[in-house]
């Protein structure tokens, strides 16, 4: 059964040959044209009618964003951007999701068929999740102003992201207060974007934004990103907590694990751990969350008109692991509140 009809465009026959191959083979996948610029683009499109638009970014006569810009506007279908993920291609790849592509996919260093077979996985499951996406005029997500004072009560919170992050991330995280209470991301993301993300959250972000290390004290102030492949973070002890980085087998096929973390605070923190599933692929963090809820603690998950791909708080919802959905503005103000001091707390 074909889930997924898929228009290549890239002005390299060569790309166009090896990404086409490599999604012909996957299951579920219809590659029903190649275009090697725009202009043959838009023609196909009007004809074919994919369901998904692979984009690459430079391309001659119009590049990529621009085309990106008039997709979205004239004809919105899901497009996933194939880019360099240098700095320079991780800033437009930045620009790309904020004009509403799925995602951003790099392309592999060398051209080699072996090269591209070992990201077929990857970039098939990206393509079927984006058949499954509605493209449009996405909700509006309000940018409210860092609260300006906030009284901690001692708990903690940790979100999880995979496909949609980068853009969560940049829209949650700048509303954070100064004083946040301590906050650990996991964002199952390119490394090419992880040093431009890092430095646009430190341009925007009231609170103190650093990388997961190994042994860090969670403080108040502090977010920290998870984003290394090759370890978990979990955490250890309760109270004076810390975030140990293990580097161990993936679980359920997954590293850095989103259930891992939740289910290490359910076990330390308890009634004091937050968290919150966000837009991604898989069902990863659903198990953790349920065992997170089980402990006392507050959870939550992204709704479907605000995520780029629901799959992962879908999956939240299905485990009853999350004890309500919301819009990733709502979730910002639920996940602060839930780490808030009230008068009956200070009583």
């Amino acid at each position: 059964m074909i889930n997924a009809r898929v228009l290549i465009v890239d002005d390299s026959f060569t790309m166009r040959a090896l990404f086409g191959g490599v999604l012909e083979r996957a299951k579920g996948i219809e590659v029903v044209g190649m275009a090697a610029d725009a202009a043959e683009a838009r023609k196909m499109m009007d004809t074919l009618r994919p369901s998904v638009v692979t984009l690459d970014v430079e391309m001659p006569g119009m590049n990529g964003i621009d085309f990106l810009e008039e997709i979205m506007r004239e004809r919105p279908t899901p497009v996933v951007m194939l880019s360099s993920l240098t700095q320079k291609g991780a800033e437009i790849s930045f620009r790309a999701l904020e004009l509403g592509a799925v995602d951003c996919f790099p392309k592999p260093k060398s051209a080699t068929p072996e090269e591209f077979n070992e990201l077929a996985p990857r970039l098939a499951a990206l393509v079927h999740a984006a058949s499954r996406t509605k493209v449009g005029p996405q909700r509006e997500v309000k940018h409210h102003a860092p609260v300006q004072y906030f009284d901690w009560n001692g708990n903690i919170l940790a979100m999880s992201a995979s496909t949609g992050g980068v853009d969560a991330a940049l829209k949650m995280l700048p509303a954070f207060p100064k004083n946040c209470p301590p906050t650990i991301m996991v964002l199952q993301i390119e490394e090419g974007f992880v040093a431009p993300l890092i430095n646009r959250l430190r341009a925007k972000c009231a609170a103190r934004v650093v990388m997961a290390e190994d042994g860090q004290p969670l403080e108040q102030g502090t977010i920290y990103l998870v984003t290394d492949p090759g370890a978990h973070a979990v955490v250890d002890r309760w109270p004076n907590p810390s975030l140990r980085l293990l580097r161990t087998d993936p679980v359920n096929g997954v590293r850095p694990s989103a259930s891992l973390l939740f289910a290490t605070m359910a076990k330390t923190a308890g009634k004091h751990g937050v968290g919150a599933v966000l837009t991604g692929l898989g069902n990863d963090g659903a198990a953790g969350l349920k065992a997170l809820r089980a402990a006392g603690g507050r959870t939550m998950c992204q709704d479907a008109a605000t995520s780029v791909v629901h799959e992962a708080p879908a999956a939240a919802l299905a485990a009853g692991a999350a004890e309500v959905e919301l819009p990733l503005d709502r979730i910002t103000t639920a996940a602060l509140d839930a780490c808030r001091r009230r008068d009956a707390d200070a009583a």
